[in-house]
């Protein structure tokens, strides 16, 4: 149990100093699930002692949300709380970190009729629209690490007992965010260099295009001029420099919203909004999904594509090597969070503006000239594996690999 606090006052620490780098004099949005109470209360108490001027915790409660979905009038799931959208705004415009706390049950919207939920991410992705505008420009630092919620630890370990899951998914967060390890921030210093070698690599090469083999993949994704790859650490308009996600082993930058062509299939399940999708395929022509299929959870998919036009083209495109912590971890942990960074996947949506040069100040026009894709939405799927190869191509026409049964071809050291 005391080494547990040890590892929890670590994780805390961690979010603050290298996930949102937490500036003396100002405020914190928290976002985090009732059950994840012990957490927060550290993360708060941590951030009074780095000076924050004002921390706010925004709880939310699964199954409250449930009963909602479930029960609530659909005109009351079409319309988000204007004074909630408000009041976060006026928060980040404030220059507020935000930070997330996530670990949510993944089956737990299961006996909910899709549509529902469609209406309710649709509303709450319009209302927040502005304040998701600070995020996605990194006007503000954020950053988002995982909660075992039992539900959630059940799911990825079924046959230990509850309290037994919940103490192995401590574990498992705790290795693959490096808390375990002796000095957590030098190990994140470390990596951050790495994903830097990554990236840099790939901003001088400016591949104009990645085609994509896998069992049931073949795509080609055409990449727009001044495409910019991040990955690791990022900067503010202001320079402070943060992890928005902790884990993180990906490298991503934007594909060209005209230029996807061919098939690709998923290789985990995707949680959306409380629902599955599993083993589902998209196929593309000139950027947008003109068929796709599904085992499971096809409304869902069929829902989430139908968001808006946006949703049916690709805002990102991301490498992570099949050698990554949680990919060699052998779980599949039905998190988007956790299982995007066992794999390359790819995001149907809106795209990052900071990915393409000049891009947090083009207008609408000008995004969707460059080839910028613009939606409600930002969803990503995995479709990595072990069988996964990618040739880049040079702007000369010149091809060569890229990955190599899923992991990098290239040595950047």
């Amino acid at each position: 149990m005391k080494n547990h606090q040890q590892n929890l006052e670590k994780y805390a620490d961690l979010a603050l100093t290298k996930g949102v780098n937490l500036q003396k004099g100002q405020g914190l949005i928290v976002n985090a699930p009732i059950e994840a109470s012990d957490l927060a209360r550290v993360i708060v108490a941590k951030a009074y002692g780095k000076g924050a001027k004002n921390v706010h915790v925004e709880w939310n409660d699964e199954l409250v949300s449930y009963m909602k979905m479930k029960n609530a009038p659909l005109d009351v799931l079409k319309n988000y709380p204007k004074w909630k959208a408000e009041g976060l705004e006026e928060m980040v415009q404030d220059g507020y970190s935000l930070l997330t706390i996530y670990g949510p049950d993944p089956d737990l919207m299961n006996d909910v009729n899709s549509e529902r939920i469609a209406e309710a991410n649709k509303a709450s992705a319009q209302a927040l629209s502005n304040y998701r505008d600070y995020v996605m420009n990194d006007k503000v630092s954020w950053s988002i690490i995982a909660f075992p919620q039992a539900a959630w630890a059940k799911k990825v370990f079924p046959n230990l007992p509850e309290k037994m899951a919940v103490n192995k998914m401590w574990n498992q967060i705790f290795k693959i965010s490096r808390v375990d390890q002796e000095d957590p921030l030098e190990a994140w210093n470390q990596h951050n260099e790495n994903l830097r070698h990554a990236r840099e690599f790939l901003n001088k090469k400016q591949y104009r295009k990645l085609h994509y083999k896998a069992p049931g993949t073949d795509l080609t994704i055409d990449l727009p001029e001044g495409h910019i790859w991040h990955g690791g650490s990022t900067k503010t308009n202001k320079g402070v420099e943060f992890n928005p996600n902790i884990p993180t082993e990906e490298v991503f930058t934007m594909p060209h919203k005209y230029g996807v062509n061919g098939k690709v299939t998923s290789t985990k399940p995707l949680n959306y909004g409380g629902s599955l999708i599993e083993n589902f395929t998209l196929t593309f022509e000139e950027g947008k999904v003109v068929d796709y299929s599904a085992e499971a959870g096809e409304d869902t998919l069929k829902h989430l594509l139908d968001t808006d036009e946006g949703a049916k083209r690709l805002g990102e495109v991301a490498l992570v090597p099949h050698e990554s912590p949680i990919s060699q971890s052998g779980h599949i942990f039905f998190n988007t969070l956790y299982d995007e960074n066992a794999s390359c996947h790819l995001a149907l949506g809106k795209a990052y503006p900071t990915n393409i040069e000049g891009g947090s100040d083009m207008s609408k026009e000008q995004m969707d000239k460059q080839g910028v894709n613009d939606s409600l939405i930002h969803v990503d799927f995995m479709m990595g594996s072990a069988d996964l190869q990618i040739q880049g191509e040079t702007d000369n026409g010149h091809t060569e690999p890229l990955f190599i049964d899923g992991s990098w071809a290239i040595d950047f050291k």
